[in-house]
């Protein structure tokens, strides 16, 4: 990896509506009841913000509106301490997420994706040399895949550190895979790229060589209050155990802890103490309600 702490993150910015409820609803049942709250979020958002709080040098590069939840996402941005340089505005609303939560702290999302769909390539390519000059690019998957494509190409080749966060789950071209020098599936994504149901060490070990068959160089799969397994092309492994606390919330977990991994492995730490670093980060993020409002900050830890 590049001797370099510049984290460039890549993706979608959303405004939150979360709803939490005893249950989340059935088809065509209305639940009453429920604490509601409204934020910025967003994979992409969320993550920058993650890796920012807990210490990183970041940059995001995304798309909003011309609207007031693009008005207010870039302010936050900017509070934040993130560069902004390069988000970009369209006459397409900005991306919203409804959000409900239930008493057991599990989630169900649909989102609107507004003008996170409309990142283009050229988009990428306008910020090519941003992206080539930093230490680390992460990605998830709530902008166009070919646009997800372009940033791990130009990344790669100018030996910036590639992580990939493959949420949402959703069918990928077989040469994103050469490009991928981390990838961070949960249980379920694991399954949807590798056609293996993981529920345990074993299983997950089955799924993370699949996925390095493909090309990717390292795999971390986060199997929720379980822990997580870690697997690199060079043989090694690892099991990291959750941290047991109680959970609220887990809307913004995954995302924090993509951005820790992103900062830990940014100041030279090695993947096994990025892992370890970013259980304890995403374990305080489910005790709090929120995305981004659950996302803890470096001295918290």
């Amino acid at each position: 990896m590049k001797q370099n702490e510049k984290i460039i993150v890549v993706g979608s910015s959303n405004t939150d509506m979360t709803i939490k409820s005893p249950e989340i609803p059935r088809p065509g049942e209305t639940v009453l009841g429920g604490e509601f709250k409204m934020g910025a979020g967003g994979k992409g958002a969320n993550q920058a913000v993650a890796a920012k709080r807990l210490g990183g040098d970041v940059t995001f590069i995304c798309k909003v509106g011309n609207d007031m939840f693009g008005d207010k996402s870039l302010k936050s941005y900017d509070e934040e301490g993130i560069d902004v340089s390069h988000i970009m505005r369209c006459d397409s609303p900005s991306g919203v997420a409804l959000i409900l939560v239930d008493s057991d702290a599990e989630n169900c999302i649909s989102v609107a994706s507004g003008a996170n769909a409309e990142i283009t390539p050229d988009d990428i390519e306008s910020a090519a040399d941003t992206v080539r000059n930093a230490g680390i690019l992460l990605l998830q998957q709530e902008i166009p895949i070919e646009s997800v494509l372009k940033a791990a190409q130009i990344a790669s080749e100018a030996g910036t550190f590639v992580i990939l966060n493959p949420a949402p789950a959703c069918s990928l071209p077989d040469d994103i895979y050469k490009y991928v020098d981390l990838i961070i599936p949960n249980q379920t994504e694991a399954e949807f790229y590798t056609g293996i149901k993981v529920f345990d060490e074993f299983s997950a070990e089955k799924a993370a060589s699949k996925l390095l068959s493909k090309g990717v160089r390292n795999v971390i799969i986060t199997m929720g209050s379980y822990g997580s397994m870690a697997f690199t092309d060079e043989g090694n492994k690892f099991f990291t155990a959750s941290r047991k606390v109680r959970a609220i919330d887990t809307t913004a977990a995954g995302d924090t802890f993509c951005g820790a991994v992103a900062v830990a492995l940014s100041e030279g730490k090695s993947l096994e103490d990025a892992v370890g670093f970013a259980t304890l980060a995403s374990s305080l993020a489910v005790q709090k309600m929120g995305a981004q409002e659950s996302i803890p900050y470096r001295e918290n830890l």
